[in-house]
């Protein structure tokens, strides 16, 4: 009996939206990069595809996460090892930028 509620525990952290934040992988680094960019969420998927194929671990010289941020936008906009955390700061250098890809080396498909 004990066995069966630990084990539904363990589906319901899992389950959990709290949790989700946590695991890695491209569908996760889609929900992060539609709630940070909202309305230029498909702009914001096609590059970000491009930069990592939606992996927050990417990297490439000084270039970091799911959007490729150099160490000094990673100052400037902040950073982290999460999908949430580095869609929020490509989103501030998004909109630093006057809300273009200008910044990025890929740009979104038309």
């Amino acid at each position: 009996m004990a066995w069966r509620l630990a084990l539904v525990l363990i589906v319901l952290v899992l389950a959990s939206p709290a949790s989700a934040h946590w695991r890695p992988g491209p569908h996760n680094a889609l929900h992060a990069i539609d709630s940070a960019f909202g309305r230029y969420r498909w702009q914001a998927r096609s590059v970000a595809w491009c930069e990592s194929r939606w992996k927050p671990w990417a990297a490439n010289g000084q270039y970091r996460g799911i959007f490729q941020m150099g160490v000094e936008e990673r100052r400037a906009y902040g950073h982290g090892r999460d999908p949430w955390r580095q869609a929020r700061a490509a989103y501030r250098y998004f909109k630093a930028a006057g809300s273009n890809w200008s910044p990025w080396e890929c740009k979104p498909r038309a």
